[in-house]
């Protein structure tokens, strides 16, 4: 069984826009992801892989979805 957690493209890119906003350390911290998940993502939006359009959740709806898988994984 796979513990990898599977994120859909519009959590990634509000985990962006927040890491932005709050530097990746403390994104980290609230978004319960590693750092090298978050770092990729930044990666790969610095390169186009992920549209970083306006995105309709806030930062806060995307933490508590981050909340909400890790306890569902837990």
């Amino acid at each position: 069984m796979s513990t990898e957690r599977k994120y859909d493209d519009e959590f990634k890119k509000q985990a962006v826009k927040l890491a932005k906003e709050v530097e990746t350390i403390a994104a980290v911290a609230e978004l319960c992801v590693t750092k090298s998940t978050l770092l990729a993502w930044v990666r790969n939006a610095n390169n186009g892989l992920i549209d970083m359009g306006s995105g309709t959740r806030t930062s806060e709806e995307s933490l508590n979805l981050a909340q909400h898988l890790l306890c569902s994984h837990s």
